[in-house]
């Protein structure tokens, strides 16, 4: 119905425009352009871009008719040129409701700076001293606010009014800016203007958008519990608003409230799995919506909707971290047998997932399976990512000092930048590989196949003497350091793995070997000092057993939780390995060096 009428509106003001320019014509005129562009707009149901052609032919048609040189003239120059020259007393509403909506188009464009300039020259002298007297509040609303809406005529009737246009204006102009605060980090100002634009004329949909942005916007102030009084007042408003959803699943997970965390995840899963509805024509009565003039990036990011597939995956890794290991399985395989059917190919490019890289998925995965006792799962799971990243490693990888990043551009920056990048890539894999073996390693541990054990382990080792580190200090760019010291993490996991089984078959040396290197690479590890005093033990070297028993009773806990602080955090997948690296209290073994102390102080006194 609406394109019928944008088509009849149209063709009239074709006719009128294959006629001269005449000024009694003129409100005639502008009037049907103003309700031709209205019409335009509610037709094509979609956010307004470009320039209105159709107003720049309607104000060169008023400078025509008024006998003024028609120069080429920017948009701005025009309207000044128009507004200041133009006094015929007819032409002023109608040029006023043109102007409004030039407003409109400026605002979709962002042009704020512009859509002010506008509505000075609208303005009377009084209309901008009432805009004056808002000093302190925000100018561009202000102005808006203070001009005067043209009374409108029964003989030229028009499919919207200027007055809700006036409304229309004022809260995209607060929502715009509110967003454009709140991108740039002006939390307090962003705030005050999404609460202004709450309180305006807008459709429920657009609403609960205001809402979820003001929820982000205190969440980032450190406001948690006034961010879920937005987002569930979003969600109230309109509950196919689902980024509020998400939103606050994030909101629970900051607070610690996992329960919560999860029921809002499972809630926005199963939502986004049924089919959604379609998208119906606004039921408004209006042309001109709110929805149609904001569309900035950062409301497109703070709104995206994510795929089904990243929720179960954030389901299954908040089990994991939760200790929820049961239902932390049932959703890992869940999300992998979507991969099973192309979930690849359905995934955003743009890198806003939020999804890890699959090997990764696929680590946890069999994390959070050994972890329920499904050890041969584990291995199973491990082996296909060992397998896909075999082809990808290279037989020696080397990290040197002098590989950086160029910060300008020139012949060889592109070349740089794509070794660096590369290497990265095969240090990621060679991380997914070595982590493999190592979880393979711990599996076959808890199987008590202590044979097997040792042989993933060393399999484990023998990955990360591919890595070979170059330059003075042997300290890496910041690029890499990251995954480096993932690798050595690795390592000294492995090592201290691998200890331990020795111990358990007897080979006490061969122990003894790794928990010293397992020092080496983290000097004052407890895991690797207290199995050193172990293994010191067994071997019968009682003095330095508890020697090194001493040291260890004597450092203090902070130091070790400073040296887990360092770097990034651990990866999700190797959470578990540190657990089962941990060195079990043992009881009777402080007995005995306890005794043999107390001996040796008798002896020497």
């Amino acid at each position: 119905v609406r394109r019928q009428q944008r088509d009849r509106v149209g063709e009239l003001l074709l006719s009128i425009r294959g006629l001269p320019a005449a000024l009694p014509a003129l409100p005639l005129e502008l009037t049907v352009l103003y309700n031709s562009l209205l019409f335009t707009v509610g037709a094509s149901d979609s956010a307004i871009k470009g320039e209105a052609e159709g107003i720049r032919q309607g104000l060169l048609r008023v400078l025509e008719a008024c006998g003024a040189c028609r120069q080429d003239l920017g948009m701005e120059e025009l309207w000044q040129k128009v507004l200041q020259e133009v006094t015929v007393e007819e032409l002023q509403a109608p040029l006023h409701r043109l102007g409004a909506l030039q407003a409109a188009w400026w605002l979709a464009a962002g042009r704020l700076g512009s859509v002010a300039g506008l509505f000075q020259l609208l303005s009377t002298a009084e209309d901008l001293g009432r805009a004056h007297c808002s000093e302190g509040q925000n100018k561009l609303l202000s102005l808006i606010k203070a001009w005067q809406v043209p009374p409108e005529e029964a003989s030229l009737p028009l499919v919207q009014s200027a007055k809700d246009l006036k409304e229309i204006l004022c809260t995209a102009a607060a929502f715009l800016q509110g967003l454009r605060e709140l991108e740039a980090g002006n939390f307090p100002t962003a705030l005050s203007l999404l609460q202004e634009a709450a309180g305006g004329f807008c459709s429920k949909k657009i609403l609960a958008q205001i809402y979820t942005c003001l929820g982000c916007c205190a969440q980032r102030m450190g406001k948690p519990q006034t961010a879920l009084q937005h987002l569930k007042r979003a969600l109230q408003v309109d509950f196919q608003c689902l980024p509020a959803l998400s939103h606050a699943a994030a909101v629970y997970h900051e607070l610690g409230e996992t329960d919560a965390e999860l029921q809002a995840l499972t809630l926005l899963y199963e939502a986004l799995g049924k089919n959604p509805p379609a998208a119906a024509s606004s039921s408004s009565c209006f042309l001109m919506q709110t929805e149609l003039l904001v569309h900035t990036p950062v409301l497109t990011s703070l709104l995206r909707h994510h795929h089904p597939s990243e929720v179960k995956y954030l389901l299954a890794q908040r089990c994991l971290q939760g200790g929820r290991v049961a239902d932390a399985v049932e959703h890992y395989l869940d999300f992998l047998s979507l991969l099973q059917e192309g979930l690849q190919q359905q995934m955003p490019l743009d890198g806003s997932s939020a999804l890890p890289r699959i090997p990764e998925v696929f680590l946890e995965a069999a994390s959070a399976l050994e972890q329920a006792g499904r050890h041969q799962d584990a291995i199973t799971v491990c082996e296909e990512v060992i397998s896909r990243t075999t082809d990808l490693i290279p037989r020696v990888l080397r990290v040197e000092e002098r590989l950086e990043q160029p910060e300008c551009s020139s012949p060889g920056a592109e070349l740089a930048g794509g070794l660096l990048s590369q290497k990265n890539e095969s240090l990621c894999c060679l991380a997914w590989r070595a982590a493999g073996y190592l979880q393979q390693g711990w599996a076959w541990a808890k199987l008590g196949k202590s044979k097997e054990a040792v042989t993933q382990f060393s399999r484990c080792l023998s990955d990360l003497l591919h890595l070979q580190l170059h330059g003075p200090g042997v300290k890496p760019t910041e690029n890499l350091q990251a995954e480096v010291e993932v690798l050595q993490k690795i390592r000294l996991l492995s090592l201290i793995g691998r200890g331990t089984q020795f111990l358990e078959l007897g080979r006490h040396k061969e122990a003894l070997l790794d928990f010293q290197h397992s020092l080496q690479i983290s000097p004052g590890d407890p895991a690797a000092a207290s199995y050193l005093v172990q293994a010191l033990w067994k071997l019968n070297r009682k003095q330095e057993a508890a020697a090194q028993w001493q040291k260890l009773s004597q450092s203090s806990p902070g130091e070790d939780g400073q040296q887990r602080g360092q770097g990034r955090p651990l990866p999700l997948y190797l959470v578990s390995c540190l657990e089962q690296a941990m060195f079990p209290h043992s009881e009777p073994l402080a007995r005995s060096i306890q005794d043999y102390l107390g001996t040796a102080a008798q002896d020497t006194s």
